[in-house]
C-alpha cells in the first residue's frame, strides 16, 4: 500500500510556505482581510464538523441545540450593526447570497440593471456569473468613466426605458458611493426591487463611514464578509422587506434555494467578527480610508497615475491605477509579487480584454488591519515606484518590504488585538 503520509505532509509545507510568503509581503488585494485569533478559533471548533438545515428552532437534524444559540446571537449582532428588520447568516459566501437574492427576487427572463464588468461591476452579474445562471436579461447602466461612478442622468432613462424587475448597485472596483438617492424617484415609479451588493464595501457601511443603503431606499443587500469586514469568509444577507412575502422569498432564496448546511464554524466565526466590528468598526473604517486616500496621493506624486485625483482618489478602501503606460496590469501585478507585494490586475473602463487590462487595484483594508498607518502609506507607495516606474530588479526590494513589514504582523481592531497575524493552529503535534 502506498504510504500517503508524504503526500499530507507536502500539503503541510505548502501551507507553512504560505505562512512565511505573506508574513514577509505587503498584501493588497482588495477583497482580502485577516480574520482576528478569537474568530479564527471557531473555525477550528466542533462546529466545523456538524450540519444544520433551515431556521433555528425549525432545523431538519438534531444536535443544534447550541447551533441555534450562536445562529440566533449572530442574527441579533447583524440586525444590530445595520439597523434592519431581516438578517441572514447563512450564505456560505457573497456569490452564494447573490445567486439566492436573484432565485428569491426574479425569475428566468427578468429584466435586470447593474454597472458593466469593464466599469467594476463583480462576476455575478457577467452571462457566465450569478446573473447567466439565473436567466436573467441584462441591461448595464451608463458609467461616467472621468467620475468613475454611474452617470445618473443616463441612468434615469436606462431604469425608465428598461422597467427592471430588480435595479442592482455595487461594485468591485467600489471606489464611490453608488447614486441611489439620486435615482431613488425612477426606482419608485417603476416599482422594481433594489438590491445592494455591498461585499467590497460592508464594513466600511458597518462603520458608518460610506454610504447607508438601507436608509437610502435600498431593500436588500448582500456581501462577503472577508474583505473590508474582516471576518471569515462567509456571505451574509440583510435587508428591510416591504412585506412577509418578501422575507419568505428571501429565506427560500438562501435555503433551500442555494445552500443546505452553512458551513457552522464560518457562521459562528461571523459572530465574533459581528461583535467586534460593532466595537472596533468605527475607527478602523476610517483608518482603512485615510490609508487608501493617503496611498493614493504618494502614488500620485511618484508619477504613477491614480483615478479621479480630482475627487481623493477614492472614498473607500480600494485605488483603480492606471499602469499601462508601464506594461500593463499583468506584467506590474506580477512584478509587484516578486517583490513581495500582493496586488491584481483589474481592468478600467475603457479595457475590453480582462487578462490584458491597463490597470491594477489596490485595498488598504489589510495593511490597516495590521496596523499601519499614513505615513506607512508613503513608504508603501516607494516600494510600489521602484517596481513600476524605476523597474528596479524585484529581489532588492523585497528585501525592503521584509524589512517593513517586521514591525506590522500584529492583527488589530479585534478583541485579542496585537496577536500574531500569521500563528500556526495547530490540533496535532
Amino acid at each position: 500500500m502506498t504510504d500517503m503520509r508524504a503526500e499530507a505532509k507536502f500539503v503541510e509545507e505548502m501551507i507553512d510556505k504560505h505562512h512565511d510568503w505573506f508574513e514577509n509581503s505587503l498584501p493588497m488585494i482588495a477583497s482580502e482581510n485577516l480574520i482576528s485569533p478569537l474568530a479564527r478559533e471557531m473555525l477550528v471548533s466542533d462546529f466545523h464538523d456538524r450540519y444544520a438545515e433551515g431556521l433555528p428552532g425549525e432545523r431538519y437534524y438534531h444536535g443544534n441545540i447550541y447551533v441555534d444559540e450562536v445562529e440566533l446571537k449572530a442574527l441579533e449582532l447583524t440586525k444590530k450593526l445595520f439597523k434592519c428588520e431581516h438578517a441572514d447568516v447563512r450564505p456560505t459566501s457573497g456569490t452564494v447570497a447573490n445567486i439566492g437574492i436573484l432565485k428569491a427576487l426574479g425569475k428566468h427572463g427578468d429584466p435586470i440593471t447593474h454597472c458593466a464588468l469593464s466599469d467594476g461591476a463583480h462576476i455575478s452579474t457577467a452571462k457566465f456569473g450569478a446573473v447567466g445562471v439565473r436567466g436573467l436579461v441584462s441591461h448595464t447602466y451608463p458609467f461616467d468613466t472621468h467620475e468613475m461612478n454611474i452617470d445618473v442622468d443616463a441612468a434615469r432613462k436606462t431604469i425608465l426605458e428598461v422597467r427592471p424587475k430588480i435595479a442592482l448597485f455595487g461594485r468591485s472596483v467600489f471606489l464611490f458611493p453608488a447614486p441611489i438617492k439620486e435615482l431613488e424617484d425612477v426606482l419608485q415609479e417603476v416599482g422594481c426591487y433594489t438590491w445592494y451588493d455591498g461585499a467590497h464595501v460592508l464594513g466600511l457601511i458597518a462603520g458608518g463611514k460610506f454610504q447607508d443603503p438601507l436608509r437610502e431606499g435600498i431593500q436588500v443587500m448582500t456581501g462577503s464578509t472577508h474583505k473590508t469586514f474582516p471576518g471569515p469568509q462567509h456571505g451574509i444577507v440583510v435587508a428591510n422587506p416591504q412585506n412577509e412575502k418578501m422575507t419568505r422569498k428571501l429565506n427560500s432564496g438562501i435555503f433551500p434555494g442555494v445552500t443546505s448546511n452553512h458551513h457552522l464554524h464560518a457562521m459562528a466565526a461571523l459572530g465574533i467578527s459581528l461583535a467586534e466590528h460593532i466595537e472596533f468598526g468605527a475607527a478602523y473604517s476610517d483608518q482603512i480610508i485615510r490609508n487608501a486616500q493617503a496611498l493614493g496621493q504618494a502614488l500620485q506624486e511618484r508619477g504613477i497615475k491614480v483615478l479621479c485625483e480630482h475627487k481623493g482618489f477614492t472614498a473607500s478602501h480600494a485605488l483603480a491605477v492606471d499602469v499601462e503606460e508601464y506594461g500593463g496590469g499583468a506584467l506590474i501585478s506580477q512584478l509587484m509579487e516578486d517583490a513581495n507585494m500582493i496586488a491584481n490586475m483589474n481592468m478600467l473602463p475603457r479595457d475590453t480584454k480582462p487578462k490584458s487590462p491597463s490597470g491594477i487595484r489596490l485595498g488598504s483594508q489589510e495593511l490597516t488591519r495590521i496596523g499601519m498607518k499614513e505615513g506607512q502609506m508613503s513608504e508603501v507607495a516607494e516600494l510600489i515606484k521602484r517596481v513600476v516606474v524605476d523597474k528596479e530588479a524585484t529581489e532588492k526590494v523585497k528585501q525592503d518590504v521584509i524589512q517593513l513589514k517586521k514591525d506590522f504582523n500584529k492583527i488589530h481592531y479585534c478583541f485579542h488585538e496585537g496577536h500574531s497575524a500569521y500563528k500556526r493552529y495547530r490540533l496535532v503535534s
